[in-house]
């Protein structure tokens, strides 16, 4: 499954670079977050619990930040175990650039699943991932106190 978008975000790169790897302002952007802390350098713990409609699993991992090249971009791939849910997984490309005094936030993003959530169905599952990358987007900008426009998917 793919995913993404492209976002204008109403505040300076640095400003938004900070922000996205602030574990505070993370846990505020992602719905169901209950723990989101630096495990390392380039690694964070996470705990979520994500609302597929019909059930709620709740995911245990871990977020690895690669390619990093700050203020400019990463790849943030992540692995987290639902219990009996099964196994979903992801990896994201963000990158940002400048656009006057805004940020123009680039995200593209593949993700899977296994075990018994795949038996949710792929269009659920899809449509619940795109809801919770564009509410993180949202709840992202209110958190940093900013503005925020989708420009398109990707």
């Amino acid at each position: 499954m793919d995913f993404g978008g492209r976002y204008r975000i109403t505040a300076p790169r640095d400003a938004v670079w900070q922000a996205l790897n602030d574990p505070a302002m993370l846990k505020a952007a992602i719905p169901g977050c209950s723990h989101i802390a630096w495990a390392g350098p380039d690694s964070l713990d996470l705990e979520i619990q994500v609302n597929l409609g019909v059930v709620k699993p709740t995911f245990k991992g871990q977020l690895t930040l690669s390619k990093v090249v700050p203020a400019q971009s990463y790849t943030l791939s992540g692995r987290g175990k639902g219990g009996l849910m099964g196994l979903a997984e992801g990896a994201a490309d963000i990158v940002l650039v400048d656009e006057g005094t805004d940020t123009l936030l680039s995200f593209s993003a593949q993700g899977g699943a296994s075990g018994q959530i795949m038996k949710l169905g792929k269009a659920l599952i899809g449509n619940s991932a795109q809801r919770i990358i564009d509410g993180f987007f949202e709840r992202f900008a209110q958190a940093m106190g900013v503005d925020i426009v989708v420009l398109d998917p990707i």
